[in-house]
């Protein structure tokens, strides 16, 4: 495997698990706020996320390559109302997709067309991830302000279920 590539997909489990730490972190606020459906979509998120790392951890493993596990990043964003928590969200998926765009685009340089096709998955995920932060926002602006939308909002996020990543499904 080519080292830029290595270094990079090693770097994203760090970076993955930094985001769920980051969206355990959105769960600790919404609860402390009394939504707790809001606290259960970022639950989910932040599993979701660790997934990320475990799917990029054995992408490693079955290459031969050995993982290097790197310090996790502490959490540092207050928040000062409702919409804040999804903004910060939608900023970070951005950086991430930015990041996994950084490893396809060494991927591509190095000829390494696994890795090109492994990170399609995280492509196609990430606009998943980025629509959804940007529903989310959408969301609250329209209705969070009034009460009896605000329930309705968190009841929903209330109702989103854990899903096993495809290719974690398949192992």
């Amino acid at each position: 495997m080519d080292a830029k590539v290595y270094e990079l997909i090693n770097d994203q489990i760090n970076k993955e698990l930094y985001s769920a730490y980051l969206y355990l972190s959105f769960a600790d606020y919404y609860e402390e706020e009394g939504l707790s459906g809001y606290a259960n979509y970022f639950e989910i998120q932040a599993q979701e996320e660790r997934d990320h790392a475990m799917i990029f951890r054995n992408y490693l493993h079955e290459n031969g390559e050995k993982v290097k596990l790197l310090a996790i990043d502490q959490p540092d964003k207050v928040f000062a109302n409702f919409l804040e928590p999804l903004e910060a969200a939608m900023e970070h998926e951005k950086y991430v997709t930015s990041l996994i765009n950084d490893i396809y685009a060494a991927a591509l340089e190095a000829h390494d067309y696994r890795a090109q096709k492994f990170l399609g998955w995280f492509i196609d995920e990430q606009l998943e991830e980025e629509d959804n932060a940007d529903t989310m926002i959408t969301n609250m602006k329209l209705f969070g302000g009034d009460p009896k939308g605000l329930y309705d909002l968190d009841r929903e996020c209330a109702t989103r279920t854990y899903t096993v990543p495809s290719p974690l499904a398949a192992e």
